[in-house]
Formats: structure tokens, C-alpha cells, sequence
């Protein structure tokens, strides 16, 4: 019998899910000095009139807003924002507590972020070491690094190749070898040793994926908000995620609990199959 690896993996989604509100919002959209309702207009409209992505809108509207700004667009520049982002309460101790409770029941586990946001932004945010990998939009940056044009785009449905690529260990977002037949038992991370976070309808395709071969999902929403938990609750009700909690990352809150839950689950697995 092949050695079973103990790994599992929780993959994540950002805005609404691990901070409030779309990163954009912060640092960017302040050096815009523009508010969210004026910029995310002007996406839409441009989605709406070229029937375009939603995703490459918004990114073409931000090329378009910081050149006729003169809002400097490189980089180091998206990274800084990544500074200003708010995160939701436990986030930022989460990683390392949660990663040594996994350790103490001999089970290695991975991070994986999974956003329609910018990369370069998450990068320069202090929780981005903790993931093993981050899939999300990116730019191509020209000679002088300025940022001119879409390398990578991520959007509710194209996320579920990701859940795909982690299991079968073909993390590079180049690697062919995704689509290539790999048996349950060959695979770096089964799909049943996934767990999916999310916060809204954009998450579906992955909780649902993720949950027909045997994965967990769970749904956030923002606590202490009027009617916070109404679209979590139905993603429960409509039978997408397995449960729900309030977007506190805390020791002893709801999700640490059960996380906690789900990875003693899978110790338990492990000590009877072997």
C-alpha cells in the first residue's frame, strides 16, 4: 500500500472572504481619488458595451484611470497598495495556528489562493507568504515596468482549473499536464483533503466541484452586519456548502473550530487506513 502523504489543502477566496470589500478599494481607488460606486460604473459600462469579461473590464479600467490620472503603474506601486487592505479579525495569526494545530496530528497543510483580484496587490500584503501559491489576475509590464496589458485572468469559473492543478501537483499555471488522466491515489492532493472557502454566488463552481468528489466547502459572510448571513444561508439551504460561518478567523471562533473539526476527520481517516 502506497504511503499516504497527509497532505490536505484549504484554498481561498479574497475580497469578502479573507478582508471587506474588493482590494481595489483601498489604496488604489484612494490614489485615484475616486470612490468604489464611480470606478466599478465605469467597469461595468465597459463590460456591458464590449460584452467583455468582467475581470479584463476592470483591469483595463484601471490602466485607463491611472494613466489619465497620472497615477504611477508599476509593480512596486500595486504592491504598496496591498499594504493598505483591511483584513477580517484572526487573518493574520490564522496561517501559523492553524498550520502547527494540522502539524501536531501529523498532517501537512497548504494555502491556496484562489482571487479575481490582483495578484501584484496580494503580494505586497504581509499574509501573502503564507500561501503556497496565489492564482489571480495579472498585468504584463513593458520595458520601463509600467503595467500594459492582461498576462493572467481569473474569474468565477475559470477557478475550478486551479482546484484541479492542486490536486494533481501541476501548480505552474503553464503545465499541460493538468489535463492529463491522473488516478485518485497518484494525486498530490485528493479533492476529498480540500476544503474551499467562500463568500458568495462567484464561489459556486468551485464549492460545487470540490464537493462532488468528496471535498468540504464553507461559506463566510461579514459579521455584525444586517442581514450579513443571508447569502450564506443560502448556499446552505441550496446544499453548496457544507456549512457556514462569520468571517472571524480568530482561536476558538466558529471557523477554527470547524477547521479544527475537519482536519481531525481526516486524521482519523488516515489512522484507519493504514
Amino acid at each position: 500500500m502506497k504511503k499516504d502523504s497527509g497532505k490536505i489543502a484549504i484554498c481561498y477566496d479574497f475580497d469578502g472572504t479573507l478582508a471587506p470589500g474588493n482590494m481595489q478599494e483601498f489604496g488604489f481607488m484612494k490614489a485615484l481619488r475616486t470612490t468604489p460606486k464611480s470606478f466599478w460604473n465605469k467597469s461595468d459600462l465597459l463590460a456591458e458595451k464590449h460584452s467583455a469579461d468582467k475581470n479584463l473590464a476592470y483591469m483595463l479600467t484601471m490602466l485607463q484611470e491611472a494613466k489619465s490620472k497620472k497615477v504611477s503603474f508599476r509593480k512596486e506601486d500595486l504592491q504598496k497598495f496591498g499594504n493598505s487592505i483591511p483584513l477580517f479579525k484572526g487573518v493574520e495569526d490564522w496561517f501559523q495556528r492553524i498550520n502547527a494545530y494540522a502539524l501536531e496530528q501529523g498532517i501537512e497543510l497548504q494555502h491556496f489562493l484562489l482571487s479575481s483580484g490582483l495578484k501584484e496587490i496580494i503580494s505586497g500584503m504581509p499574509i501573502a507568504k503564507e500561501f503556497t501559491k496565489v492564482y489571480a489576475c495579472s498585468f504584463m509590464y513593458d520595458e520601463n515596468g509600467v503595467a500594459v496589458w492582461p498576462a493572467q485572468v481569473v474569474n468565477y469559473t475559470t477557478k475550478t482549473q486551479y482546484l484541479f492543478r492542486i490536486s494533481k501537483g501541476c501548480l505552474d499555471e503553464r503545465d499541460g499536464a493538468v489535463n492529463d488522466r491522473t488516478p485518485k491515489d497518484q494525486r498530490n492532493i485528493p479533492f476529498s483533503r480540500m476544503m474551499y472557502i467562500g463568500d458568495g454566488l462567484t464561489d459556486v463552481p468551485c464549492m460545487a466541484t470540490l464537493r462532488k468528489f468528496g471535498g468540504n466547502a464553507i461559506a463566510v459572510y461579514r459579521p455584525k452586519t444586517k442581514n450579513g448571513s443571508q447569502h450564506a444561508e443560502k448556499l446552505l439551504k441550496d446544499d453548496r456548502v457544507d456549512n457556514i460561518a462569520p468571517a472571524d478567523y480568530s482561536e476558538g471562533s466558529r471557523m477554527d473550530c470547524l477547521i479544527k473539526a475537519w482536519i481531525d476527520k481526516i486524521k482519523a481517516e488516515i489512522d484507519l487506513r493504514s
